[in-house]
């Protein structure tokens, strides 16, 4: 394995938190797409599948929201 660059242990957990942001934002900038795995593909066709099979089965957005909020 390659020598780390920065010393994770010494970053505070908010700072680790900001730099796993950062990095994941990072991936697949300048529009370029990631390509799928053939196991995420067969999950999102398995979404639509069942999406246009019963379409009123899902939760608006905002009562999912709602929900999610309630929790806390």
């Amino acid at each position: 394995m390659a020598e780390a660059l920065l010393d994770l242990d010494a970053l505070s957990d908010e700072e680790r938190i900001d730099l796993a942001v950062a990095l994941w934002e990072s991936v697949g900038e300048g529009g370029k797409a990631l390509p799928l795995t053939p196991g995420q593909a067969e999950e999102l066709d398995r979404r639509v599948a069942a999406y246009r099979a019963d379409a009123d089965s899902g939760t608006p957005w905002r009562e999912a929201i709602r929900r999610i909020e309630n929790r806390r």
